[in-house]
């Protein structure tokens, strides 16, 4: 059975909306980025390494000096918290 002109077109443009779909999978840059780990798998390299999670709520002008001074820090925020506290801790217990 022949189909109809009208079928063919909206046969077209649903092929053509999917391969846009499609398409725009890496937009944005998000292909480009390196593969993240799922929060299982983090949680099973953080808990390897002894890290445990740990919560707790700052004013936000202290927040904002961490975050400056992070960014200039090595290990990053985990790395900057880290130092700090094992500094202030040892110079709790002199």
């Amino acid at each position: 059975m022949a189909m109809k002109k009208t079928d063919l077109e909206k046969n077209k443009a649903l092929k053509l909306g999917n391969a846009m779909k499609l398409a725009t999978a890496d937009r944005f840059g998000k292909g480009a980025a390196a593969p993240k780990l799922d929060r299982r798998e983090q949680r099973k390299l953080d808990q390897a390494q002894g890290l445990v999670p740990f919560a707790c709520k700052l004013e936000s002008e202290l927040v904002e000096q961490l975050k400056t001074r992070a960014d200039a820090h090595a290990g990053g925020m985990n790395g900057l918290l880290d130092e700090l506290l094992k500094r202030g801790l040892a110079a709790d217990a002199s």
